[in-house]
């Protein structure tokens, strides 16, 4: 990067977890874990474009280079742990972002989580089914 100034976002989504660096004076690079947007997200437009939602919400599509380390989970899981740790990344380079970023509900962590399985049962809930006789 040739800009050393950036800016810290940490985003999560069931079990994925994505910490982005947000450079300024950038042209709209998005790396996620050393490799190119494309190439992680295997020619996917919606999830890139999923991705790319907090730099349209503020319009500055192409002002900023990214950089994003991002484990756990599937990738649509990941797509929006790193959508959120974007967003937050933005909201602290200026606080006038956060109003939109909020309205836009990109500042909202998803938090549904699978549930985990109980004893004596198939599922989380799915039970075996009941006889009379």
């Amino acid at each position: 990067m040739t800009s050393k100034n950036y800016y810290y976002g940490l985003g999560r989504r069931k079990t994925a977890t994505a910490r982005a660096r947000v450079y300024t004076g950038g042209k709209g690079k998005i790396t996620i874990n050393d490799q190119d947007i494309a190439e992680y997200l295997s020619g996917s437009p919606a999830l890139e474009a999923d991705l790319r939602k907090p730099f349209v919400m503020l319009e500055k599509p192409e002002d900023f280079d990214v950089t994003i380390v991002v484990s756990g989970g599937g990738l649509t899981g990941q797509v929006n742990a790193c959508k959120l740790a974007i967003a937050k990344a933005l909201s602290t380079l200026d606080e006038g972002n956060r109003g939109t970023l909020k309205k836009a509900g990109l500042l909202k962590r998803d938090s549904r989580e699978k549930e985990r399985k109980k004893y004596g049962l198939k599922r989380a809930r799915k039970a075996e089914q009941y006889t009379k006789r």
